[in-house]
């Protein structure tokens, strides 16, 4: 048969394909896919939305807003039974923190609406109201006690103030308008013009909190006191020097104070132990372990029924475990760590001195207090008495931390590439760009003359 001649019932395609090899099959994935190139298109759009100008904005105003939301639910949830208890109606404390919020917020808006020379002009009345409201607090007959602590003034019927919480707010705003002075004159690299005045000051505010034994609210004091230095520059060997002497100086508060040794050896602890010293302690972690994953649902504590002392304001953390379980801790925890890290953005990436140490004092105060107070609900911190910020009922710690935020939200509008961003997006029509020529136009008509009209 010659080559060419075709096989009965064979088409031509079928004899070519005879003589041709297949294409061998490659075991290897095509380029781009796979876990890790998943992965890596994930950083990237992580990254991308990162570095976005208004990211920080809306991470700080996102997370404060449902930390505060969230707050609100949880303190109605966590004290309606100590509300009826006390012969209440079961919403008394929900009232009074939801009141504390409206005004919140109103201080939020205005911080975040007001230019950043006016924040460093309030730095000093700010101060000196806070410290002659914390010695008003040492008077007899004006300073109300609470839980042993002195710490308090009445404002009539059942509303109190606490100075030493804007006392948190006084040493941010005026310990980074005295750095950022100092350090606009390069002052800052001598140990003197570091440390004096703003150490002293910071110790006068810290001798008058502790005058009334609130050691918790010292204890943020301190640790904002050591942001602002270390945001400075300070030297290792200052920093270490100052840290050793404040811990010298707490290692001695609690050795010579009962209930403070009480508290510290309730670290751990998995028994009420002797005369029911470690009942908040270990309440708390029982609280937390019958929540499970997904909790027992909203209003269904059993701790809060008596069971948990102050179960609405410094262990809400604990009834959000048990009511809303694992994945309820983890979205608060979640909520601090957006809010935490959107603050040490703006600090960095701020040319203005004064807005980089306010922001990182106000980054500084509201997570130190969120690791002491979540810490000592774990167990893994003596109980200090701190409030868990924007989450733990108290109109006093509200008010301040809700200023705080709204610095905050000045600042990270204050960015150069948020400013620019904003300004996109400012309406080129409708009814604000519509009023500006209808005004423009009404002068231009009132300036002719009668007989042109």
């Amino acid at each position: 048969m010659p080559a060419k001649q075709m096989l009965p019932g064979r088409r031509p395609s079928a004899v070519k394909a005879q003589g041709r090899k297949r294409p061998a099959v490659s075991s290897k994935r095509p380029a781009g896919r796979g876990p890790l190139a998943g992965l890596r298109r994930t950083q990237r759009q992580l990254q991308k939305a990162w570095d976005r100008p208004l990211t920080a904005y809306y991470l700080i105003f996102g997370s404060s807003l449902l930390i505060t939301v969230l707050g609100l639910v949880m303190v109605y949830s966590a004290s309606m039974i100590k509300a009826l208890q006390l012969g209440l109606g079961d919403a008394y404390f929900f009232k009074k923190q939801f009141l504390a919020a409206l005004i919140g917020g109103v201080l939020l808006l205005v911080a975040s609406r007001m230019p950043v020379k006016l924040h460093r002009a309030l730095s000093y009345p700010v101060l000196a109201g806070t410290l002659f409201l914390m010695v008003l607090v040492q008077v007899p007959g004006i300073g109300v006690s609470i839980n042993g602590n002195q710490n308090w003034i009445s404002l009539g019927g059942p509303f109190m103030l606490q100075p030493s919480e804007f006392g948190k707010l006084a040493l941010i705003l005026w310990g980074a308008d005295l750095l950022a002075r100092k350090g606009d004159k390069g002052l800052l690299s001598q140990w003197k013009h570091l440390l004096v005045p703003l150490v002293p000051v910071a110790f006068l505010l810290l001798g008058l909190i502790m005058l009334g034994g609130d050691m918790g609210t010292a204890m943020i004091l301190g640790a904002i006191l050591f942001g602002l230095l270390w945001l400075a520059g300070a030297p290792t060997r200052m920093f270490v020097g100052v840290l050793a002497f404040a811990g010298a100086i707490v290692a001695l508060l609690i050795k010579t104070s009962p209930h403070r040794m009480d508290r510290l050896e309730c670290l751990g602890a998995t028994e009420p132990g002797k005369n029911d010293l470690c009942w908040q302690a270990v309440h708390g972690i029982y609280a937390l372990a019958s929540g499970g994953w997904f909790g027992s649902g909203l209003g269904a504590s059993v701790e809060k029924w008596g069971q948990l002392p102050e179960a609405h304001t410094d262990f809400i953390f604990a009834i959000t475990g048990e009511e809303l379980g694992l994945a309820g801790t983890l979205s608060v925890l979640a909520l601090f760590a957006a809010l935490g890290y959107a603050g040490i953005r703006v600090a960095g990436r701020t040319e203005d001195s004064f807005v980089r140490f306010a922001a990182g004092g106000v980054t500084t105060w509201i997570t130190a207090q969120a690791v002491i107070n979540i810490g000592a609900v774990l167990g893994l911190l003596p109980i200090a008495g701190v409030p868990l910020p924007l989450f733990s009922y108290g109109g006093s710690a509200l008010l301040p931390t809700m200023f705080a935020v709204g610095l905050l939200i000045a600042f990270a509008r204050e960015e150069p590439a948020a400013r620019a961003a904003l300004a996109m997006r400012q309406p080129k029509t409708g009814w604000r760009r519509t009023g500006v020529r209808w005004k423009s136009m009404r002068r231009r008509v009132k300036k002719r003359p009668s007989g042109e009209r």
